[in-house]
């Protein structure tokens, strides 16, 4: 079951966070497995499922990097069998942050990682400025826009998954100043 639909709540990029967490503790407390005890080996097996549904749902609609790759997931743009092609301008930039990235391994200089962060911080402000007002009009969307924007949501999600582990490599340098 979708979790959306299993909070009986609408798809967004940004569903409320009370909300999320009311149903949270709605459901927790409705499927308990304790409160269960007594009942048919079936129904304690369907609680079971529907307890952890629950915990699954929460974990990932509470938590904006899941909730991004869970929609994606669910419309069938990432995962198993799907392509993740990156626009090749977006890879070339990239490639030759990456080509710096390699020099300062082998040799370090705290300016050079200062610049590189300036200019990932700048490439990330653009990236954020690009995909933010998509995903925070996303629930207001009619079905045929939304199916437009999910290809330009993919795009975003892969693009911010590539620059995440580019950020990761400069907060090792970070650390070594």
């Amino acid at each position: 079951m979708n979790y959306f639909e299993f909070y009986t709540i609408p798809e967004s990029f940004y569903p409320d966070e009370k909300t999320v967490k009311a149903k949270f503790y709605e459901n927790s407390r409705k499927f308990h497995p304790d409160f269960h005890a007594g009942a048919a080996p079936e129904k304690q097996r369907e609680i079971l499922e529907l307890s952890t549904l629950n915990t699954n749902a929460y974990k990932t609609l509470s938590n904006f990097e899941s909730r991004l790759h869970y929609i994606l997931e669910q419309h069938g743009l990432v995962g198993e069998g799907t392509k993740n092609e990156l626009p090749q301008a977006f890879l070339l930039d990239m490639m030759d942050l990456n080509e710096r990235l390699m020099d300062l391994e082998f040799d370090f200089d705290p300016e050079a990682v200062a610049g590189l962060q300036t200019e990932f911080d700048t490439v990330w402000g653009n990236l954020e400025a690009e995909g933010q007002p998509l995903l925070e009009s996303y629930a207001e969307l009619t079905e045929a826009e939304k199916t437009q924007a999910l290809e330009h949501i993919k795009i975003y999600y892969l693009k911010r998954k590539y620059l995440l582990r580019i950020k990761e490599t400069l907060s090792t340098f970070a650390n070594r100043s």
